[in-house]
């Protein structure tokens, strides 16, 4: 009895780009700049979430929404949340939210967006004084 030959698979290498930091600019996706923002802060929510051993529905009370609104945030459907909920919802993980103006670094003719994380060491707690 013969033996059937099997076709040999040839791997061909896949196109490698390099990418900047927003991976909705470079999908070319409308309002890249935005999406990539909210993603960060949904990114920073779901951290806090995780920080605190919350569960969805945990979560659900202290950010307002429902558990099931909580789930879609966490999946990636953002889109509907303006990015002043999203801050909203941080304050409510008793965040401070900072925004500051400053001249453009770059040469771009337009200046950028940006979200980072600042942590903090906790404050002291203030002893009774003693009474003298």
């Amino acid at each position: 009895m013969a033996r059937l030959r099997r076709p040999q698979m040839t791997r061909t290498k896949p196109d490698v780009h390099e990418s900047s930091a927003n991976i909705f600019a470079d999908l070319a996706l409308p309002d890249a700049d935005t999406h990539f923002l909210k993603a960060k802060l949904v990114a920073e929510l779901y951290r806090l979430t995780g920080e605190r051993k919350l569960t969805q529905a945990k979560a659900s009370t202290v950010m307002g929404i429902t558990q099931p609104e909580v789930s879609r945030l966490f999946k990636g459907h953002f889109r509907e949340y303006s990015i002043e909920r999203l801050l909203r919802f941080l304050t409510s993980f008793d965040r401070d939210i900072e925004i500051v103006s400053r001249p453009t670094a770059s040469t771009s003719l337009q200046g950028q967006i940006s979200f980072s994380t600042a942590t903090v060491a906790p404050k002291p707690s203030r002893a009774p004084q003693a009474k003298g």
